[in-house]
C-alpha cells in the first residue's frame, strides 16, 4: 500500500509539473511528457503482444512515437502551415514508411532472422512470411497506444494550428490547457467513481471474462459522476472572468461540456476493457513494473488512449462550426 501510493503521488507530481510547466513556459514541456508515456507504453504492448504470440519488433514500436512526435510538431510548427487534414495524412505516410522499415530489417538481418524463426519453433516459414507477420504485428502498436495517445500532443496545440482553426488565434494556449485537463479527468474521474461505486453498490459483473471485478453498477456510476463533476469543472472555469470570455468565445457551452463527457465516459470504460483483455490473453497482471503497486504505463493511461483522440474530435467539431 506505501509503495503504491508513493508511486502514485510521484505520477501526479510529474502530471501536474507538466500542466504548470505549460500553462507558464512552453507546450514542448507537456509534448515531452506525452512521448514518454508514448514509448514506454508501446514498449509496453510489444512484450504484451509477444506474450500472445504475436512476435514483434519491440525497437521499432518503442522508436515510432519519437518519429511521429517529430512529425507532428513540424507539421503544426509556425513554420509548415498545412493544416489539420495534411498533419493526419503525413502522420499516417510515417507509419506506413516506419511499417516498410520493420518489414526490410529481418531481410537485413538474414541470418539473425532465421535463427529467430528456429528458437520460435515456427514451422519454417520463409523469410519473408515471417516478416510480413512481423511487421503487422509491430503495426498493431503503431496504432495502439502511440498513434492515438500522440492525439493528446495534437490537443496541446490546438492554438498553434491557426490555418485549421483560425478562431483561436490569440487565446494564448488557455483553451488547450483547458481541453487537455479535461481529456486527462474524463479518464481519471471515471475509473475512480466506477471502482467506488461498484465496490459501494456491487451487483451484476460487466465483463466477468475480461474483467471480473467490474460492474455494471460501477460502469454507470462512473458515467454519472464523470458528467457531474465535468460540468462542476466548467462552471469553476467559468466563474474565472478571463476563462469565461475565452470559453464563450470558442464555442464552448456546458451542454457540449457534458455530452462530452459522458461519451469519453463509456468510451475509456471500453479502453480499460479493452487493455484487461490484452492482458488476459498475454496471461499478466499488469503491462509493466514501472509504476510499483500500479502496473506500467499502459495500465496508467488505458482510458486515455481511446478518451484522447474523441475528445480531440468533438473540440474540432465544435471550434470548426463556431
Amino acid at each position: 500500500m506505501k509503495t503504491r501510493l508513493i508511486s502514485g503521488t510521484i505520477f501526479i507530481i510529474v502530471l501536474v509539473l507538466a500542466f504548470v510547466l505549460k500553462a507558464f513556459a512552453s507546450n514542448y514541456f507537456f509534448d515531452a511528457l506525452i512521448l514518454g508515456v508514448a514509448c514506454i507504453a508501446s514498449f509496453e504492448a510489444s512484450k504484451l503482444f509477444s506474450k500472445m504470440g504475436k512476435y514483434n519488433d519491440k525497437y521499432m514500436a518503442t522508436i515510432f512515437p519519437c518519429v511521429l512526435m517529430g512529425t507532428l510538431l513540424y507539421c503544426i510548427s509556425a513554420d509548415a502551415k498545412i493544416g489539420l487534414l495534411y498533419t493526419i495524412i503525413i502522420s499516417v505516410g510515417v507509419m506506413v514508411v516506419c511499417f516498410g522499415a520493420t518489414f526490410a530489417i529481418p531481410f537485413l538481418t538474414y541470418k539473425k532472422t532465421q535463427k529467430e524463426i528456429q528458437t520460435r519453433g515456427l514451422d519454417n516459414p520463409s523469410v519473408a512470411k515471417y516478416a510480413i507477420v512481423k511487421a503487422l504485428n509491430t503495426a498493431m502498436t503503431f496504432i495502439y497506444p502511440a498513434f492515438l495517445l500522440m492525439f493528446l500532443t495534437l490537443i496541446n496545440h490546438f492554438e498553434n494550428m491557426p490555418t485549421t482553426f483560425p478562431s483561436l488565434e490569440g487565446f494564448g494556449g488557455n483553451i488547450s490547457l483547458f481541453v487537455l485537463i479535461f481529456a486527462f479527468l474524463i479518464p481519471i474521474i471515471s475509473d475512480t467513481f466506477a471502482y467506488l461505486m461498484g465496490g459501494l453498490i456491487g451487483g451484476k459483473k460487466l465483463a466477468p471474462k475480461i474483467s471480473p471485478k467490474k460492474t455494471i453498477s460501477g460502469a454507470v456510476g462512473g458515467f454519472v459522476w464523470c458528467v457531474i463533476i465535468s460540468v462542476a469543472m466548467f462552471f469553476i472555469f467559468n466563474a474565472i472572468p478571463a476563462m469565461s470570455t475565452l470559453l464563450v468565445d470558442a464555442g464552448i457551452t456546458v451542454w457540449k461540456v457534458a455530452i462530452i463527457s459522458g461519451v469519453g465516459s463509456i468510451v475509456g470504460q471500453c479502453g480499460d476493457l479493452f487493455e484487461s483483455y490484452i492482458k488476459r490473453q498475454a496471461n499478466v497482471k499488469d503491462s509493466g513494473k514501472i509504476m510499483p503497486g500500479h502496473g506500467g504505463l499502459l495500465d496508467r493511461f488505458d482510458s486515455h488512449i481511446l478518451v484522447a483522440p474523441v475528445v480531440f474530435i468533438a473540440f474540432c467539431i465544435i471550434f470548426l462550426v463556431i
